[in-house]
């Protein structure tokens, strides 16, 4: 069954190792364009994400008995970001170039079905922190134009639109302020091109604000449930209950430290610690609200996938559970189709 995943940070990746890595196989990463093409990925979103020039802290180096709490990374400078940014899209937009038509990032609906229909793989450039962006959104119009399509205003630290949310476990999202003035236009802005606006790693007051002011379906690419692991990155039941009441989606993440109750990293885990947090978003929100967001070469995976070749085990564990055809059609696809259908303006 083919599928579509709601974000990947395999442009860091390309970066290191190179374009040709990515299109011939680089099993250093977890997504390369065979891999890819083997295990049925129909498109997903490539994200940008500006790292911090410092060394980002380690869970390990802050865990105690009752938990971690890592501190909230420092804001990153925006011409640096600009030029970080930039260079990464142009990477990508290269890996596209040199594909043999295999790989096509999308920018309209029309594109976006054409390519999943005939077996292109549908890519969607995706902005994680809105560092790049200037005071005077100049640089969104830019983006826009050269085909970004997906924005997360913040990643886990401050910015000028907002404040992400640290990694503290067991903790509330609940952990600073919202969207500041700048944030709040932002999110006009993004809504009167078009672009989606992705609410993982920021925190709940920004949430709340955003889901205040927007007129498109919220979504957040890859976040799970806090009910059943209670770190600050995942989503609470109120949440969760605004994303299905405004027809949005959640791309569930395979992310380790998102996954399990105690918090425990743990590479051995069971599918049923990934599923869990689909089956409890469709149950309480509907099956129609609930998607794929592995977050591949972005965090540690459990073994059992390893990589993006290990999606159709997991669509396979989900059906074993008792997902329909139907129903696991929605969830591998046609729900991230619906949602930036519903967002996208052309």
């Amino acid at each position: 069954m083919k599928f579509i995943d709601g974000h990947n940070d395999t442009v860091i990746k390309v970066k290191k190792n190179g374009i040709k890595r990515f299109l011939k196989g680089d099993r250093s990463a977890h997504l390369d364009l065979p891999r890819a093409m083997e295990a049925g990925f129909a498109g997903g979103f490539f994200a940008i994400y500006t790292p911090d020039r410092s060394v980002f802290p380690q869970i390990e180096d802050y865990q105690t008995a009752e938990g971690y709490q890592l501190p909230l990374s420092e804001p990153c400078d925006h011409h640096y970001a600009h030029q970080y940014t930039d260079y990464m899209l142009n990477l990508l937009l290269q890996a596209e170039q040199n594909s043999q038509g295999a790989l096509k990032f999308v920018s309209n609906k029309e594109e976006l079905l054409k390519y999943v229909n005939e077996g292109t793989i549908a890519g969607v450039l995706h902005i994680e922190g809105a560092e790049s962006i200037d005071p005077d959104f100049k640089a969104l119009y830019t983006y826009f134009d050269k085909g970004v399509r997906s924005l997360g205003p913040v990643w886990s630290r401050p910015n000028i639109f907002g404040e992400g949310v640290p990694y503290h476990f067991p903790s509330s999202p609940d952990t600073g302020v919202g969207l500041t003035n700048k944030g709040k236009q932002l999110v006009e802005k993004c809504n009167k091109l078009g672009i989606m606006l992705d609410l993982s790693h920021i925190n709940e007051k920004g949430f709340w604000d955003l889901a205040g002011i927007t007129n498109a379906p919220l979504v957040a690419t890859h976040s799970n449930v806090h009910a059943l692991c209670p770190i600050s990155r995942n989503l609470t039941d109120q949440q969760i209950d605004a994303i299905g009441q405004s027809n949005g989606v959640i791309g569930v993440t395979y992310s380790l430290n998102m996954l399990s109750q105690d918090g425990k990293i743990d590479a051995n885990v069971s599918m049923d610690e990934i599923t869990k947090h689909i089956h409890y978003i469709a149950d309480r929100i509907g099956i129609e609200h609930v998607a794929l967001g592995s977050d591949f070469d972005g965090t540690t995976i459990p073994s059992k996938i390893e990589d993006v070749r290990g999606v159709p085990g997991l669509l396979d564990h989900l059906q074993k559970e008792g997902l329909t055809t139907r129903e696991l059609k929605k969830v591998s696809m046609d729900n991230w189709l619906r949602v930036l259908q519903d967002t996208w303006k052309a």
